[in-house]
C-alpha cells in the first residue's frame, strides 16, 4: 500500500474512508495472512461483507473483525480518527492535550484523554531493548516546586531529593542510541541497581552524576562519575548530556502541553516521550506504521482509571 504521504494533509486525503483504514490495518497487523486473535490459528475465512472473520478451527470456531484483540477493540471511535490521533501523537514533537485532539477530531475530552492513553499504552509493551557500550544514568523529579505552592498546600521536608510530593523518574541512554525511562518509588542504590543490571549489558560503560547510590554498580560496569557539584559537565568523551536533554524535553512538554500530569499516569506519558525520541531518524510515515504494528493489546477504561 502506497502510503508515502509527506504532511498531514496527504494522510487525510489517503485515509479517507473506513474501508481503506481497515485495509490498511489489517495488512499492518498480519503482515503474513490473517490470524485468528483467540487462538491463533492462521485458518480463517473471510465473510462476504469483507469486514468479519471466522475460524477454521473446530475447537475456536469464533468470529471477529481486524480489530479484535488490539487496543480499537470495543471503541465506536472510527478508524479515521484513531488513525489520526496516532499520526499526531506520534509527530507532534511535545504531544498533544486530550483537549485540543477532542476538538481537533470532534469527540468528547473524556474520549480523547483515553484514546491517547491506549495508545501510549503500546509504547509501554514495546520498550526498548537491552543498551550497550556507553550509557548514561540520571534521575529526575516531576511534581512542581514547593516555593510555588500556595501556604496552606505547601510540604514541609520536602527539599532536594525528597520523594513526598515528587515523583523520581529514572533515565537510561545509550550513546547515539535510544533512552529507557522508568518511573521509580525512590533514588536508593537498592532501586537503582536493578534496573541498571536489566537493561545495560555487563561490561558497559555507565556515566553518571556523584550521586551515592550509584557506587553501588562497580565492579559490574566500568563506572565514570561526572563531578556536577564541582562544575564538570564533560571528562573526555563522556557526559550525562545526552539524558539531560531528554528530560529537557519531557519536562517542557508537560509543563506546556498537559501543564499537570498524575503519579497515576505519569509512565505513560515518559514512554511516549521516549518512543518519539527512540523514533528520531525515521520519518513521520514510518513512524506512524510502527505505532500501526505495535496496537495488539488493549487497555480498559476501569485498569486506566484503578477500578478494575
Amino acid at each position: 500500500m502506497n502510503t508515502h504521504f509527506k504532511n498531514l494533509v496527504d494522510f487525510q486525503k489517503y485515509f479517507h474512508s473506513e474501508e481503506i483504514c481497515r485495509k490498511y490495518l489489517e495488512v499492518n497487523r498480519w503482515p503474513d495472512g490473517i490470524v485468528c486473535p483467540f487462538c491463533l490459528c492462521q485458518k480463517v475465512y473471510r465473510f462476504s461483507d469483507g469486514k468479519r472473520f471466522k475460524c477454521a478451527d473446530k475447537f475456536c470456531n469464533k468470529k471477529f473483525t481486524v480489530t479484535v484483540g488490539a487496543m480499537y477493540e470495543n471503541s465506536k471511535i472510527p478508524l479515521q480518527k484513531w488513525f489520526l490521533a496516532m499520526y499526531i501523537i506520534g509527530n507532534h514533537k511535545k504531544g498533544i492535550s486530550s483537549c485540543q485532539l477532542a476538538r481537533d477530531i470532534w469527540v468528547t475530552q473524556t474520549t480523547a484523554w483515553f484514546l491517547l492513553h491506549r495508545i501510549r499504552e503500546m509504547h509501554i509493551k514495546k520498550s526498548v531493548k537491552t543498551l550497550k557500550d556507553v550509557v548514561s544514568a540520571d534521575e529526575s523529579f516531576f511534581g512542581g516546586k514547593n516555593k510555588n505552592r500556595h501556604a496552606d498546600k505547601k510540604v514541609l521536608e520536602s527539599q532536594g531529593r525528597s520523594c513526598k510530593d515528587k515523583t523520581p523518574v529514572f533515565g537510561l541512554i545509550q550513546h547515539g542510541g535510544n533512552v529507557f525511562t522508568e518511573v521509580i518509588p525512590d533514588t536508593k542504590a537498592a532501586t537503582l541497581k536493578p534496573i541498571i543490571q536489566r537493561m545495560v549489558e555487563r561490561g558497559s560503560i555507565v556515566v553518571t552524576d556523584e550521586w551515592d547510590s550509584y557506587n553501588a554498580i562497580r565492579g559490574e560496569y566500568n563506572h565514570v562519575v561526572i563531578k556536577h557539584q564541582s562544575g564538570e559537565y564533560v571528562r573526555g568523551a563522556f557526559h550525562t548530556n545526552n539524558i539531560e536533554n531528554f528530560w529537557s524535553l519531557l519536562k517542557r512538554g508537560i509543563y506546556g502541553i498537559y501543564h499537570q500530569v498524575s503519579r497515576q499516569h505519569l509512565h505513560r506519558y515518559c514512554q511516549e516521550f521516549a518512543f518519539r525520541f527512540n523514533s528520531r531518524k525515521i520519518k513521520d510515515v514510518d513512524r506512524f506504521d510502527v505505532i500501526v504494528k505495535n496496537s495488539e493489546g488493549r487497555l480498559t477504561y476501569k485498569r486506566l482509571t484503578g477500578k478494575e
